[in-house]
């Protein structure tokens, strides 16, 4: 009898855990705007690019993302904080805007770039490895800005990347005489 019951539930586990998300993804309202933090990316010839994000922290958040948006702001985006180094494979089930996708290794940099993704594909969209994160970007930002694999990304929104984005540099103190 024991043993009966733990199949039912174990059987029951998938569509308990995935019902809410499953369900999000016919949804046809964009979720509301979530606060935006500030996000620099540090590019190869030395020029600093900023943004403001949105952050996409909770599994509901990153299963709805930027689905049903029918605009991205030139200087706005998504984050994606996958709290971990993990493989980071994205669609654009929903999405009505093409994207430029940047998937961002641990310490900041850039791993690779998926530039303006199609529209409601069902076309998986692989980092090619472990990241941290992944920045959702309007189509053609990385282009237009020289974005380039190797650059660097800092943000406060995640604390391995938290480096000299809200305060200038400070120019070190004098020691007395």
């Amino acid at each position: 009898m024991k043993r009966r019951f733990l199949l039912s539930v174990l059987a029951a586990s998938p569509l308990i855990i995935f019902a809410p998300q499953a369900h999000a993804l016919d949804d046809t309202k964009p979720q509301p705007e979530m606060k935006r933090e500030p996000l620099i990316v540090h590019t190869h010839d030395g020029r600093s690019v900023p943004f403001k994000v949105e952050v996409a922290h909770t599994v509901d958040q990153q299963t709805i993302g930027l689905m049903w948006r029918t605009s991205v702001p030139a200087d706005g985006g998504m984050l994606f904080d996958w709290n971990a180094p993990r493989n980071s494979q994205m669609w654009m089930r929903n999405t009505l805007v093409p994207l430029d996708m940047v998937f961002i290794n641990e310490d900041g940099t850039i791993r690779d770039i998926a530039e303006n993704t199609v529209p409601r594909s069902l076309s998986v969209i692989d980092s090619n490895g472990p990241v941290r994160a992944t920045l959702e970007l309007a189509a053609g930002t990385t282009e237009k800005n020289d974005i380039r694999v190797g650059d660097r990304i800092t943000t406060p929104a995640i604390a391995s990347m938290a480096e000299a984005v809200s305060a200038p540099a400070r120019a070190p103190a004098k020691k007395p005489d």
